[in-house]
Formats: C-alpha cells, sequence, structure tokens
C-alpha cells in the first residue's frame, strides 16, 4: 500500500514537472474546483446505486483529486502531502480518546458530542457552527449546522415538538400566500423547509439522500410513462392531464408490486 502510494505521488511530480503534461501543469487550486465536485457525485453514485465493486475506480479518482490539489500548495510552499497525512492522523487520535485514551464512551451518540466538544476546546473563540461550508448543498447544510447547535443543548427535545413547528410554519406559509407577497412567501417557505430538516434528525433521516431518493423515483416513474406514450405512437404534448395521469397510476401500481 505504502508503494503505491508513493508512486502516485511521484506520478503527479512527474506530470507537473516542467518536462511534464501541459494540460496538468497549468491547472489551479481554481480550476479543479468542478473535477472534485464532480469526482464527489460520482462517488455518491455509486453508493446510491449500491454498485459497491466500482467504487475503487472513483475513490482512486477522488484520491488524484487530493494528492493533485497538494501537489499545487508543495510547489507553492505552502504545505506536502505528508503534512496532509500527519494533521488527519493526529486529528483522528485527539477527537478519538476512547479508543486511543482512557475515555469511557459508550453509543455512537456520545462519541459525536465529545467530538464536537474537542473540536471545540481546539478552535476556542470559533462558533459552535463555524465549519459547515457555505457552499454545501442548502438542506445538507442545514441539517448539519442543526446538529452542531443540538451538541451544546440548543435542540427541541421530542419529535412531537418539530411536528408542531412544521404544522406552524405550513400556516404561516398559507398566510403569506393568502397575502400574495412574494418575498413573505420566499421566507415561509424557507422557514418550512429548515423545519422540514429538523424534523428529519429526529426521525433520523438524511434529508438531500431523501430528497435525492425521491427525485430519482420521479425521474424513473417520468420515463416510463414517456415510453408507454411512445408505444401509443403519441408524445406527451398532445395527451390531456388525465390521461397522463392514467399512465402514472399504472406504473406506480407497477413500482408498487
Amino acid at each position: 500500500m505504502k508503494n503505491e502510494f508513493l508512486r502516485l505521488v511521484e506520478i503527479m511530480q512527474k506530470l507537473r514537472a516542467e518536462d511534464g503534461c501541459p494540460w496538468d501543469r497549468q491547472q489551479t487550486y481554481e480550476s479543479l474546483r468542478q473535477y472534485l465536485l464532480e469526482e464527489t457525485y460520482e462517488v455518491l453514485e455509486l453508493i446510491d446505486e449500491k454498485r459497491y465493486d466500482e467504487l475503487k475506480f472513483e475513490l482512486g479518482d477522488l484520491l488524484l483529486q487530493v494528492i493533485f490539489q497538494s501537489q499545487i500548495a508543495e510547489e507553492e510552499g505552502r504545505f506536502t502531502i505528508v503534512e496532509v497525512l500527519e494533521n488527519i492522523n493526529e486529528k483522528l487520535i485527539y477527537r478519538h480518546p476512547n479508543v486511543f485514551g482512557d475515555v469511557q464512551i459508550n453509543s455512537a451518540e456520545e462519541q459525536t458530542v465529545n467530538w464536537e466538544r474537542l473540536k471545540k476546546k481546539k478552535e476556542r473563540g470559533r462558533s459552535t457552527i463555524a465549519g459547515v461550508p457555505s457552499t454545501l448543498p442548502a438542506l445538507l447544510r442545514a441539517h448539519r449546522i442543526q446538529a452542531k447547535a443540538a451538541t451544546v443543548g440548543f435542540d427541541w427535545e421530542k419529535a412531537e415538538q418539530v411536528w408542531e413547528k412544521v404544522e406552524e410554519e405550513i400556516g404561516e406559509l398559507k398566510d403569506a400566500v393568502a397575502e400574495n407577497e412574494q418575498n413573505k412567501i420566499e421566507e415561509e417557505f424557507g422557514d418550512l423547509l429548515f423545519a422540514m430538516v429538523n424534523l428529519s434528525r429526529f426521525l433520523r433521516v438524511n434529508p438531500e439522500d431523501a430528497l435525492r431518493q425521491a427525485t430519482e423515483k420521479f425521474s424513473a416513474r417520468f420515463r416510463k410513462v414517456e415510453l408507454e406514450a411512445e408505444r401509443q405512437h403519441r408524445s406527451l404534448e398532445e395527451m390531456t392531464l388525465q390521461e397522463m395521469d392514467h399512465i402514472w397510476d399504472d406504473v406506480k401500481k407497477e413500482y408498487e408490486k
């Protein structure tokens, strides 16, 4: 394993050398950003589709992005890949005193709270919710921020309270719609989404994953509707809504078998 990792580092160094690859040589932190994002989502797609055997390919592509960014940093005198590895090793040991020390932790929930406590201790003066990237998808970011706030006790006590909050936000959204004030509608819609994310935490559901799965389910069923229309030598545009709904219901029943 050590030799293969070093080989990858050496390959990247050669690609970035003066006599290396022109494309690799001109890349920057910023230009590689899109590839880092793409490779991350390709890994997620394989996990969602349970194509675990193929992960070795996409995880390799993702690892390449880490090596690439680190090589650029080394060339600029910022840090090296060795420092990246040292940092994560030290962090894992420090954040797991129950494994590498004598602290007693009895559950995953206790470990999460202790992890955040140690992180806050080392980053004294920073906000509890600091460190949640603003570039995260909105649902995931809301979930992470709420979870971090919960580590210091700022949270609902039980799911029933969150259900009440969701119902309250639905009422406020309906009022905003009745007033026909677009800015207020958007604000209340956001509050409702935020409350739903809170509910997802209490139901142990990842909102980003749940929405992605629901979207994929809709996409698959809609494609079936299109295929049925093609089988009938018709287009969806010329069908009535009632006709499309009828096909949709048939497709839905097929999935529920």
